[in-house]
């Protein structure tokens, strides 16, 4: 099976071999390729990769979680409700079309009807034109996120996208899976235009010789990109030597690619974490804080990370990650059996009591390991855990119906924002608002949800964070859940391409800045 899958994967990469690649060539293996051209079409990591490659954001995320200005040149807070952003002059379309402010107010306005988007922009009431290159981003009320939120707008070529096509239909028509104008066609401001696209076989990108950031050091004039869904089969062509690079990397695969001296591995912490839920509606055992600090201090956390991630993951303490507003550096992983044994005794429950899990199989890595690890890991504080694993199409049913005594969740804030944690796994459930929507534990408590309120509308960044850190520290001090790790992330490039320089903890790599040897 496993050689099969290899001569699937070369003969999808012979192509190239006619293509005349040169040293400015990436050739790259992702797992699937893109479903369309049009940005606005699916609200997902691919797309955004591709709009990162097509279009450019006003701003985007850098290394230390800061913002750079892409389209926008910088940016002021006239008022708690206004944001003017100064956009970059001189920038052109591939189209040849000059970008100016009326792109901007065309594409927000274009976003407004799609539901993915419409919901990340709701806050905005109107972008206005101040002129050719100023605009303000105005909200119905004080909102601190309009940076984070200014990351997912990627001005697209109004006049481009303006008219009928040979059809007679809107070039601006969205529609999934459907062979609209704006699927096939793109005008962005990006570093590349597409000159190639085989659904499933491959998608070719060259650089686009106006593209406006010339004090980029990106090299790559052209990029191949080759989805190639069977993970072992994309491992190996990299190894083979007929990819440049590839993503994502299996952690079974890890091993394999540091032992093999021509590419490189690398990896680093990500922002999605993975926690256990304690329901204190079902168990009267878990109201009691010394029970839900001794389950958090049996827990060994930097141990399942080293012998079931393999490394591959990050321990956490709390669920902001580093980088985030309410981070607090001081916040450690507990692991202390004594402490655990005697928060059990103190609590009168030294001879212990049984409870049910939940978990997934298949929707994060090593979910049932780690599951099965933390069963292990309570029963040495006389918790007998009565565990069960299930595909993830069974287990989200059974986590909205609060199903299990502790059950397992992941999260990833698209807003790579603290508070998003805090809305939907902390706050307390409230139907009405929405709050606490995946709070499977039912912990309440109100400053949380005092300070989580309070933190919407407060426009001073270093107030805010002080907000969002009172928040983790109440969080860990209560035990208010149990945090495990978050996930790392993981790519591998042949030598000599530089793919470290170009990473985020938002698993979009910025590839019109790649340098190749």
């Amino acid at each position: 099976m496993k050689k099969t899958l290899i001569l699937m994967a070369a003969a999808l990469l012979g192509f190239s071999l006619s293509l005349g690649v040169v040293a400015k060539t990436l050739r790259l293996a992702y797992e699937t390729d893109p479903v369309s051209l049009d940005p606005h079409e699916q609200l997902s990591g691919s797309m955004l990769q591709l709009s990162h490659m097509l279009f450019d954001p006003l701003v985007r995320w850098n290394k230390e979680m800061q913002f750079d200005g892409r389209l926008a040149t910088s940016w002021e807070r006239l008022d708690r409700f206004t944001v003017r952003f100064h956009l970059r002059q001189g920038v052109k379309f591939h189209s040849g079309n000059d970008f100016t402010a009326r792109d901007v107010t065309w594409t927000f306005n274009r976003l407004k009807t799609i539901q993915e988007f419409k919901t990340l922009f709701q806050p905005v009431k109107e972008i206005r034109v101040v002129d050719d290159y100023t605009i303000d981003l105005i909200t119905d009320r004080p909102y601190p996120l309009v940076l984070h939120i200014a990351t997912y707008l990627f001005p697209m070529d109004s006049a481009f996208y303006t008219g009928t096509d040979e059809q007679g239909l809107a070039k601006d028509m969205l529609k999934k899976h459907a062979d609209t104008f704006a699927s096939v066609h793109a005008s962005g401001t990006g570093p590349f235009i597409v000159t190639g696209n085989q659904p499933g076989e491959r998608v070719i990108f060259r650089r686009f010789t106006d593209y406006w950031d010339k004090n980029s050091a990106g090299n790559v004039e052209e990029i191949v990109m080759i989805p190639i869904k069977e993970e072992q089969a994309r491992v190996a062509v990299l190894l083979s030597g007929e990819v440049d690079f590839i993503a994502p990397v299996p952690p079974s695969e890890h091993n394999r690619i540091r032992n093999n001296v021509k590419v490189d591995l690398v990896t680093i912490s990500g922002t999605r974490i993975i926690t256990l839920q304690l329901n204190q509606d079902r168990r009267p055992e878990f109201r009691d804080r010394r029970v839900r600090l001794a389950i958090v201090n049996a827990i060994n956390n930097e141990g399942i990370v080293k012998k079931i991630m393999e490394g591959f993951a990050t321990p956490a303490a709390q669920q902001s990650p580093r980088g985030y507003a309410g981070h607090v550096p001081d916040l450690k992983p507990r692991f202390d059996l004594a402490k655990a044994l005697q928060l059990m005794q103190d609590a009168g429950y030294e001879k212990g009591f049984s409870v049910t899990m939940m978990a997934p199989n298949n929707r994060f890595i090593n979910d049932e390991d780690i599951a099965q690890a933390v069963s292990s890991m309570l029963s040495r504080i006389n918790i007998k855990v009565d565990l069960k694993t299930m595909p993830k199409t069974q287990y989200w049913p059974a986590f909205d119906e609060r199903a299990a005594d502790i059950m397992m969740i992941d999260w990833h804030a698209d807003t790579e924002d603290s508070a998003n944690f805090t809305e939907f796994l902390a706050m307390c459930p409230d139907r009405e608002s929405g709050y606490g929507k995946y709070n499977s534990g039912n912990y309440c408590n109100r400053e949380i949800d005092k300070l989580a309120v309070l933190s919407q509308s407060e426009t001073d960044t270093a107030k805010r964070a002080e907000i969002l850190q009172k928040i983790e520290q109440i969080l860990y001090d209560d035990a208010a859940f149990v945090p495990l790790h978050w996930q790392d992330l993981a790519w591998a490039a042949r030598k000599g391409v530089h793919i470290i320089d170009v990473l985020n903890v938002m698993n979009l790599p910025y590839l019109g800045d790649l340098v190749i040897d």
